[in-house]
């Protein structure tokens, strides 16, 4: 198996353990790059890897995939203000929290197709993943 992704995908979604990807999707092992971090938000580090899928392994779609029930949804910018209390130090990186699904998968959608770093900004796609039904739902940008 070649570390190109088949169908020239990369998804960008939640790292919860009740999302699988390739079954969502219809795909198979090898289909697609997965990126999975808290919320499927689009940071930095994100960009990072769509860069390298992009530019270094050939693909050209990309997939968003929120998640209804997520833990962003109910933390704050307290949480980023208790584990500073905590550790006493204080985090270099945003929450990102949302509440807000469908206006979160948009945000994505356009942190991705302004990007300089990425090659192929003409077929960026969002949705949110229903955690009880197993569908997906498109929201259109």
């Amino acid at each position: 198996m070649d570390a190109r992704p088949v169908q020239r995908v990369a998804v960008v979604t939640c790292m919860d353990a009740r999302l699988d990807v390739h079954a969502a999707l219809g795909l198979n092992l090898g289909d697609c790059h997965v990126i999975r971090n808290a919320g499927g938000v689009v940071t930095d580090d994100t960009i990072r890897s769509l860069t390298v899928s992009q530019r270094g392994l050939g693909t050209r779609s990309i997939a968003l995939i929120h998640h209804t029930g997520c833990g962003l949804l109910s933390l704050t910018e307290d949480f980023r203000r208790e584990l500073e209390e905590e550790v006493g130090i204080k985090p270099s990186w945003a929450l990102e929290s949302f509440t807000d699904l469908d206006q979160d998968v948009r945000q994505s959608m356009a942190r991705v197709r302004t990007s300089p770093f990425l090659l192929h900004h003409d077929d960026i796609r969002g949705f949110v993943f229903d955690v009880t039904t197993g569908l997906l739902r498109e929201v259109h940008p």
